[in-house]
C-alpha cells in the first residue's frame, strides 16, 4: 500500500474538527440506515401470527434483539442532537470526542442486533445449536472486521499519529 501524497495536512484546528466530525458523521449514515431497518422489521414482529409460538429461548433473543436495536439508534442519533444543542457554542473538540465514543458503543450495539436477529431466524429455520454457532461465527467475523484487523494495522504501520488533548486525530489520521 503507497503512502498518501502527504503526511500532513494543512488545516487549522478548527478545520481538522470540522473535518473529522463531517467523517464521523458519514460513518455514523452509514451505520444508521441498517440498524433502522433492523429495528423496524423487531418492531413489527410481535403483531405477526407466529410470535406467540417463540420459544422462550427465541423471545430472549428477541428482547436483547429489540433493545440493542433501540440503543443502537439512539447512539447512531445522539451526534445530530448533540450538534444541534451545542451548536455554535464552541465545542467542537467536545463534540468530535463524544461523537467518537457513541458510535464505538452505536457499534456494540449494532454487532449484537445483526448477531441476535441472525440468531434468532436460523433458530426458527435450522436447529438451535446450529442457530448459535452461525450466530457465534458472525459476532466473531464482526469482532475480526471491526476490531482485530484495524487494531493489528495500528500496530503494524510505520506511520506516526498524533492525537490532541481532545481525542481527534491529527494530520495523519487517515
Amino acid at each position: 500500500m503507497s503512502e498518501p501524497p502527504s503526511s500532513s495536512r494543512d488545516e487549522s484546528p478548527w478545520e481538522r474538527l470540522d473535518r473529522n466530525f463531517n467523517e464521523q458523521l458519514q460513518e455514523v449514515r452509514v451505520a444508521q440506515a441498517g440498524v433502522r431497518v433492523l429495528f423496524g422489521f423487531l418492531l413489527i414482529l410481535p403483531f405477526q401470527a407466529r410470535f406467540e409460538s417463540l420459544s422462550q429461548f427465541q423471545l430472549n433473543v428477541y428482547l436483547v434483539t429489540l433493545l440493542s436495536s433501540a440503543i443502537a439508534v439512539l447512539l447512531f442519533t445522539a451526534p445530530a442532537a448533540i450538534h444541534r444543542v451545542l451548536f455554535r457554542r464552541g465545542v467542537k473538540d467536545y463534540i468530535v470526542s463524544y461523537t467518537s465514543k457513541l458510535t464505538g458503543f452505536g457499534l456494540i450495539a449494532l454487532a449484537i442486533s445483526v448477531v441476535g436477529g441472525v440468531t434468532l431466524v436460523l433458530d426458527m429455520l435450522l436447529s438451535r445449536g446450529a442457530a448459535i454457532a452461525i450466530g457465534a461465527l458472525i459476532a466473531g467475523l464482526a469482532i475480526v472486521l471491526w476490531v482485530l484487523v484495524p487494531e493489528w494495522h495500528k500496530r503494524t504501520t510505520n506511520r506516526h499519529v498524533e492525537h490532541d488533548e481532545q481525542g481527534a486525530s491529527g494530520p495523519s489520521d487517515h
